[in-house]
């Protein structure tokens, strides 16, 4: 373990030494418009990551401030990969993990525009594996023992649930006592499976709540995945690819990186930073049958921000409408309590301050974690450290592109807040 820790503090120095004072690499095409910045604000964030990587956190770092679909800050920091000090650079693919959720969900609105999808249609009627689910709750006998308890869900779990994480499908991503073992215990990830062999195995096991009733963190969008295929006709990664990547320009978007080219072009995290929670980070260059909609896909920083800048932009971009106007609205309301009756759970991951909407957190508050922002704001993050947060009314897309399991959930609110500041108002 000591050698361990000091070659992370080596691999620190080497690129800290490496590089100049200021080690953000500036990759801008074009001198910034910073109207609504200060430069001695966005120095400080170029500070704070230039540190990070200098201490040996983080391997490297993107980080993109875009302003009316134009960069005003576009940083690189550090390498892509420690072991070849391959430097950070505009066509970086990351692994998104839960940053594939809004993707997703876009292309399930797609499908909603198209009369092909409806929010409250069950998803039994897609997936009949679903069309009796029963619900497990944990009590405890006359003895102290623990045990579970099964009764049938009230209301069927429908497409909405699924988009707004209230269908009661659970995981083992955290402990929620029995119901968390029995997922443990299903080998969900056994084999090369595919969408519809994971949602078959799903359908067997109990939702942790009753649908609609719940904000619970597991497997939703996954089966959301199932879902578009089913009622696409196509696998979930060419309907993606046909009504959202091409479209939009998201040309290094996809499940797999399976170019020998592109595979240099794979962030790397640092050697002692690589689990998430009992796995290994995902090779992205290894192919399998199963297409994640909720934590499968990597980008680049550019084709995230094009995404992101078409749900600003109303659901266009470029000329090219993928959402009507009031689809984005739909996606960006709040559908967790009180404009609901979907109460946050005990893991509430938008955070204090946030609803969430059909894919991804929306600031309705302040907050009580300190963390500044805008009401409005879309907001969420990956598993294996990217973050992004927009301000709407602003016109405003700040992307954090980062491989760091460990780190992520300290840096990304000094992040926001230093962005925040920097903000002219």
């Amino acid at each position: 373990m000591r050698q361990s820790c000091k070659s992370l503090a080596i691999i620190g120095i080497a690129i800290s030494l490496n590089q100049p004072a200021s080690a953000g690499t500036d990759l801008l095409t074009e001198a910034p418009d910073l109207g609504e910045f200060y430069p001695y604000g966005l120095q400080r964030v170029t500070e704070m990551l230039d540190r990070e990587v200098g201490q040996g956190h983080l391997a490297g770092a993107i980080m993109l401030i875009q302003r009316h679909g134009k960069p005003v800050y576009y940083q690189g920091f550090g390498v892509r990969d420690p072991a070849t000090m391959a430097p950070m650079t505009r066509d970086t693919i990351f692994r998104l993990y839960s940053m594939s959720k809004p993707i997703t969900s876009a292309a399930a609105m797609v499908l909603v525009e198209k009369g092909r999808l409806k929010l409250d249609d069950p998803i039994a009627n897609y997936i009949p594996a679903f069309a009796n689910p029963r619900v497990a709750t944990e009590k405890t006998d006359a003895s102290g023992k623990t045990y579970l308890d099964f009764s049938p869900a009230l209301k069927p779990i429908t497409v909405l649930d699924l988009m707004r994480q209230s269908s009661g499908i659970s995981s083992a991503f955290t402990n929620l006592g029995l119901v968390t073992e029995l997922y443990l215990g299903a080998d969900l990830f056994a084999g090369d499976f595919d969408n519809r062999d994971f949602a078959d195995r799903l359908a067997k096991l109990p939702l942790a709540y009753q649908p609609a009733s719940v904000w619970d963190y597991g497997h939703s969008t996954d089966v959301l995945g199932r879902v578009i295929e089913i009622a696409s006709g196509m696998s979930l990664y060419d309907f993606e690819k046909q009504y959202l990547f091409d479209p939009i320009g998201m040309v290094d978007t996809s499940y797999y990186v399976l170019d020998p080219a592109k595979a240099p072009r794979i962030a790397q995290p640092l050697p002692t930073d690589r689990i998430i929670g009992n796995e290994t980070i995902s090779d992205p260059t290894v192919k399998r049958k199963w297409e994640s909609g909720g934590g499968g896909l990597v980008s680049t920083t550019g084709d995230y921000a094009r995404f992101l800048q078409m749900l600003l932009n109303g659901g266009e971009i470029d000329g090219k409408r993928i959402l009507k106007p009031e689809t984005v609205a739909l996606m960006r309301r709040n559908e967790v309590a009180p404009a609901t009756d979907v109460k946050p759970w005990a893991y509430y991951y938008p955070g204090a301050g946030f609803g969430y909407g059909l894919g991804f957190g929306v600031r309705v508050g302040p907050g009580e974690d300190g963390v500044p922002g805008f009401i409005g704001e879309m907001a969420w993050g990956g598993a294996a450290g990217t973050y992004f947060w927009t301000y709407p009314d602003h016109d405003m897309v700040m992307i954090l592109m980062v491989q760091t399991p460990t780190q992520r959930g300290r840096i990304q609110p000094i992040l926001k807040t230093l962005v925040y500041e920097a903000i002219v108002r």
